[in-house]
């Protein structure tokens, strides 16, 4: 089928409908692509805006870029690193960022950024070309892609920061955060928020200073006086993120998060909680012991992949099963928390905690 690119024709347009339809029932996600073309002929009947039409299908052009490049590296964790784009070479924010990403490539990550200069430079900087996405935006000034990742074919420039985001985030196995300013609040936040509503992850969340710095420290202090201390978070939701100004912290929380959790997904309304090895009995008795706070009703039990998960490339996988009350988001972390100190996964899979 041709790209969006070449609708320049009514005609062609057309015959890519027609082929498009044709092939429709062989395609395996047929269900949600007519979803889809149902929704684009409602409001095709509907009076929107031309600016409204403007907007979806820049949105649309902005995700089939971010879809067709990141469909090839399915299969490898990635790290979204956020950051100032301010601070200079010389800083030590930048020089940890880069120190960061180095080392987290030849864990085997690979490693994303916003693509423009400061700590998004350092990350690519430290993880290299080849280890290195770039989610960049379309901005009259300031954000330029950064000399590292330029020219390179897994640099996106998006036009929208809400598409942009959805990519940094929906692609990302964990969350590297390095001093910065409002953008690097907002994506703080935001990250925060999804995880804490179940919209994002579960992943690490990971904040990190400089040795001896307080930009993060401050922040969490913040966390705990105005919001966990006068009941507007739940005292379980700085359970999301770890604070530190130590690389070694920052690498151990994002190895130990995947040493036997793998991945996760909603099923109905259970939630299916996929490892690298099977639980005992003991353990799993025990989480139930110490997490029935968290369940809506049952208990915790083992299982193997469910018939509505005929697609998951996990199907091999051991599961657990439960009916999560999908509101306590803290105390899930810190039950994966207490499933990665079970089991006895394989040396490769601790060797490759990238692999998915």
């Amino acid at each position: 089928m041709t790209s969006s690119a070449s609708f320049d024709t009514l005609e062609s347009l057309q015959a890519d409908i027609i082929e498009l339809f044709d092939r429709l029932p062989t395609l395996n996600n047929r269900q949600y692509i007519q979803q889809a073309l149902a929704t684009i002929i409602r409001l095709g009947s509907s009076d929107i805006d031309r600016l409204d039409w403007k907007i979806l299908s820049s949105a649309l052009a902005d995700m089939e870029r971010g879809f067709e490049l990141f469909y090839n590296y399915r299969h490898v964790r990635k790290i979204t690193i956020f950051g100032s784009a301010r601070l200079s070479s010389a800083t030590p924010e930048y020089q940890m960022a880069m120190e960061f990403a180095r080392n987290v490539s030849q864990m085997g990550f690979m490693v994303m950024t916003g693509g423009g200069g400061g700590i998004m430079q350092a990350g690519h900087e430290g993880a290299g070309r080849e280890n290195s996405f770039g989610l960049n935006i379309q901005l009259p000034f300031e954000q330029q892609a950064n000399p590292i990742i330029e020219g390179d074919p897994k640099l996106i420039n998006f036009k929208y920061f809400f598409t942009r985001k959805l990519f940094l985030l929906k692609e990302s196995d964990a969350v590297a955060l390095f001093p910065g300013g409002f953008g690097t609040q907002d994506e703080a936040f935001e990250c925060m928020t999804l995880s804490q509503t179940g919209k994002f992850g579960p992943v690490p969340l990971v904040l990190i200073d400089h040795p001896g710095g307080d930009y993060w420290r401050a922040w969490s202090e913040y966390i705990d006086k105005q919001l966990v201390q006068k009941g507007l978070v739940s005292p379980e939701d700085p359970s999301l993120y770890t604070v530190t100004d130590n690389l070694e912290v920052a690498y151990d929380a994002i190895r130990r998060f995947y040493k036997v959790y793998h991945s996760s997904r909603y099923v109905s309304n259970q939630l299916i909680i996929r490892l690298s090895c099977e639980l005992s009995d003991a353990e799993v008795e025990r989480l139930n012991d110490e997490f029935s706070d968290i369940l809506v009703k049952g208990k915790i039990e083992k299982t193997q992949a469910l018939p509505q998960e005929g697609q998951d490339e996990t199907l091999e996988l051991p599961r657990l099963i439960l009916n999560f009350n999908q509101r306590d988001l803290g105390r899930l972390y810190q039950m994966i928390s207490t499933i990665n100190s079970m089991g006895t996964p394989s040396q490769e899979e601790i060797d490759h905690p990238e692999r998915k």
